[in-house]
């Protein structure tokens, strides 16, 4: 039980990465006043988490639908985590956990960033759906471990919440140096484990078998 909350939680936390959002924040809302930054902040934070709690309840009727196996997923979710990963060792976006220039334009453009960019595709994007759909797979029977991955879920929006509330704060005490320090160590780790779910993947699939 604990090693699954762990892993969920270390997982979520890279591909969701409130740190990183929460500079994104500060800048789009720089305009903003405090009571309407608050707003935002929870407003971006429910939408994305009704929407990340959906993939977790309807994520295995997806893939039964599909015909995707666990194998598949495994090896599959464990590349796209591999990768964003990567992007976070080396200090790269990517569109999995990032928006690209022309969204950022757009974003700028609109008053209300809370639908998007914020809930989609910042919190509840590529990687942390993926991520959701992996965890929830995995923990596939079990009952309480399907409790503890959604756990995780509302623990990690909290978080997120948290981040968003003290943007501002946050960035001047950590400076970039520290957000960049917490960035490489969550993709150092966040790697890690994509590369296991790919050995987990590659051997339950009986590849190696043959």
């Amino acid at each position: 039980m604990g090693e699954i909350a762990a892993v969920t939680l270390a997982t979520l936390f890279a591909t969701v990465s409130p740190i990183d959002i929460s500079a994104i924040f500060a800048a789009l809302t720089a305009e903003e006043t405090a009571k309407e930054r608050r707003r935002i902040a929870r407003r971006a934070v429910a939408i994305a988490t009704v929407v990340l709690l959906t993939f977790a309840l309807v994520g295995d009727s997806l893939l039964t639908a599909l015909g995707i196996s666990m194998a598949a997923l495994r090896t599959g979710g464990g590349i796209i985590l591999l990768l964003i990963g990567i992007d976070m060792v080396f200090a790269r976006s990517s569109g999995a956990n990032s928006t690209t220039e022309t969204e950022d334009a757009e974003a700028l453009e609109r008053r209300d960033v809370s639908v998007f960019p914020m809930a989609l595709p910042l919190i509840a994007g590529p990687g942390s759906m993926g991520a959701i759909i992996l965890m929830m797979a995995h923990a596939k029977g079990d009952v309480s471990e399907q409790i503890v991955v959604v756990s995780c879920i509302l623990v990690i929006m909290l978080i997120t919440l948290g981040c968003l509330l003290a943007a501002t704060q946050l960035h001047r005490i950590l400076g970039l140096t520290g957000v960049q320090v917490i960035t490489r160590v969550m993709g150092v780790l966040l790697c890690a484990l994509a590369v296991q779910f790919m050995f987990d993947g590659i051997a339950e699939s009986g590849l190696l078998n043959h």
